[in-house]
């Protein structure tokens, strides 16, 4: 039996892997609307200031996100219906080589970024 560590890096790699795909589903027509309804709770909970357990209290605080939001997600996932996510995953498939080198762009221009504003910094505190 596998561990909870490998279930739940499983689990994560699924939701990474489909992020992309459930956003094209969810913008298909043919998706109902309570799947379309759980995701944008989820990742509205997700970004809420307001949460069941506060994030200052440590690691609980955490917890009650790292559970809310996969389980609203997966949820969604299952209330779609399968040509829907079929489609969907193909569109994410092609699109995933164009999303990868855009993220590299842009992890390019914050790490440039964060070296002009060190260079800045380091400019003022020498003047």
């Amino acid at each position: 039996m596998p561990s909870i560590r490998s279930r739940l890096l499983a689990r994560a790699r699924f939701l990474r892997r489909d992020a992309l795909a459930l956003f094209y589903a969810l913008r298909d027509p043919a998706a109902p609307w309570q799947a379309k309804l759980v995701a944008v709770l989820a990742v509205l909970y997700a970004f809420s200031p307001i949460d069941l357990i506060p994030d200052v209290i440590p690691f609980v605080g955490l917890l009650d996100d790292l559970v809310i939001v996969p389980l609203g997600l997966a949820l969604a996932f299952r209330l779609l219906p399968e040509t829907v996510l079929a489609n969907a995953r193909i569109r994410a498939a092609a699109r995933a080589a164009s999303v990868k080198k855009a993220a590299l762009v842009l992890l390019a221009a914050a790490v440039v970024l964060m070296l002009v504003l060190i260079a800045c910094a380091w400019w003022q505190w020498r003047a």
